[in-house]
């Protein structure tokens, strides 16, 4: 088709009477020559491409297969680790040289240590006193507020929970003795330490001896069975952050035995005299006493008082429940801890607790039960102290395969409140909630030997 217009441009120079040498353009009419151009119609052979979509390899990728049965593999339960009757002895024995290098080392430094608390306490308590005065300017009042639950808080966990706990006794002070020392809270100290020093701390999370899992209105274990009252599991819950004192010295009444007529109302006559001395002073100095104090301020000092005690009633539930119920925490039967060792004891106190990572200031706050893994494992020994053997203990855990329960307060907390959901439903287990640990005991006889 190019060569086409050659011979028209060559006829410009030829006489007007030779136009009929044009004739030669016929070929144009045939230009349907373009049809013949059989290489572009026979594009029909890229059929084969689209066989390439219908790659019967590619399709089916029958590779991946093991992949999807791998992730399906990850929402199952680990194995449990067994942990040999040999490996419960060592730990035992390893645990008690740790104790015995820290009792062997108290001395100026720890009562240093809990007697500046103790001032710092005093010294915060006074100036919230003091700032309730200043009450109608909201700087005040908050920052009163403020000095006021930290007094709380510390007088409850660094000071009142250790020192009844008997971890002071060795230096024979009366202030800081367990069999004398009263805290600031409703809770009479000598009901406290029944329910936690024995009931707690000797049992820690053996189903139906232990009242700490679910403080007998929550389901906080999967053990535990369900029916719809559970439903309001995250509102009870919530009831018993707010109030958590109230629920504290409530606790070793176990109104659920009496309501199912398993203990008498006689057998808790001792503890209703105990609530009503030490309510009836609780009640008097924060609600009116110190209130009266600040004359027309009444108001605001009593809603002061009543904040504080608020903020450390959240603190210490959360606290607490963070230290033992967050998703990885074993709970044992009686039929599996009758006659245990002590190595048995110690194991089953370090896979019932959690920790909570923080900075020196948090674990002071928490009266270093942010160390409850360690706190479980030496009840008695100062607690300030626990941070400097939770290397040990984490290093003894990692040695025998056991989980070192650990983590920031916010994802512990989170931890908790989506357990206490998912425990308000009839719902399974997940992998984490399974059992991670299964402890092989040795026969009673050899035990014994």
């Amino acid at each position: 088709m190019a060569l086409l217009p050659l011979p028209g441009l060559k006829s410009d120079k030829t006489p007007q009477t030779e136009k009929p040498a044009k004739e030669p353009k016929a070929p144009k009419a045939e230009k349907p020559a373009k049809a013949p151009k059989p290489p572009k119609a026979e594009k029909a052979p890229k059929a084969p491409k689209r066989a390439k979509a219908a790659k019967p390899a590619k399709a089916a990728k029958p590779e991946k297969a093991p992949k999807i049965a791998k992730k399906a593999k990850a929402t199952e339960a680990p194995e449990p680790i067994v942990l040999s009757a040999e490996s419960v002895e060592i730990i035992g024995r390893e645990l008690d040289a740790i104790r015995d290098s820290v009792v062997v080392d108290l001395g100026t430094s720890d009562r240093d240590y809990i007697l500046r608390i103790v001032r710092l306490q005093r010294r915060l308590e006074l100036a919230g006193r003091g700032l309730m005065f200043l009450g109608f300017l909201p700087p005040a009042w908050l920052a009163g507020v403020a000095a006021l639950s930290a007094s709380k808080i510390l007088d409850n966990m660094e000071i009142g929970h250790n020192v009844m706990h008997g971890q002071y006794d060795w230096m024979r002070d009366d202030m800081l003795h367990s069999t004398s020392f009263e805290w600031d809270n409703v809770c009479p100290a000598d009901q406290w330490k029944h329910s936690h020093n024995y009931m707690h701390h000797t049992y820690t999370n053996i189903l139906d001896l232990d009242r700490d899992i679910g403080y007998g209105i929550l389901r906080m274990e999967y053990e535990q069975p369900w029916n719809p009252i559970r439903l309001g599991n995250p509102a009870y819950a919530f009831a018993l952050m707010m109030l958590f004192e109230w629920g504290v010295m409530l606790h070793d009444l176990e109104y659920d035995n009496v309501l199912k007529g398993k203990r008498k109302w006689s057998d808790v006559k001792g503890l209703l005299v105990g609530w009503w001395h030490k309510v009836r002073g609780q009640v008097t100095k924060d609600y009116i006493v110190h209130p009266a104090l600040t004359g027309p301020l009444f108001p605001l000092t009593f809603a002061g008082n009543f904040t504080a005690n608020i903020v450390r009633n959240i603190w210490a539930f959360s606290v607490i429940f963070c230290g033992h119920f967050p998703s990885g925490a074993q709970v044992f039967t009686q039929e599996e801890t009758a006659e245990e060792t002590r190595g048995e004891w110690y194991v089953r106190q370090m896979l019932g607790s959690a920790n909570i990572s923080g900075s020196h200031f948090m674990h002071v706050a928490t009266g270093n039960l942010s160390h409850q893994i360690e706190h479980h494992l030496f009840p008695d020994l100062p607690a300030h102290r626990y941070p400097e053997i939770a290397n040990d203990v984490r290093r003894i855990c990692e040695e025998h395969g056991l989980p070192y329960n650990s983590g920031p307060l916010w994802k512990q907390v989170a931890n908790v409140w989506a357990k206490m959901f998912r425990l308000a439903l009839p719902l399974p287990p997940t992998p984490a909630d399974s059992p991670a640990v299964i402890i092989e005991r040795r026969p009673k006889a050899e035990a014994a030997a």
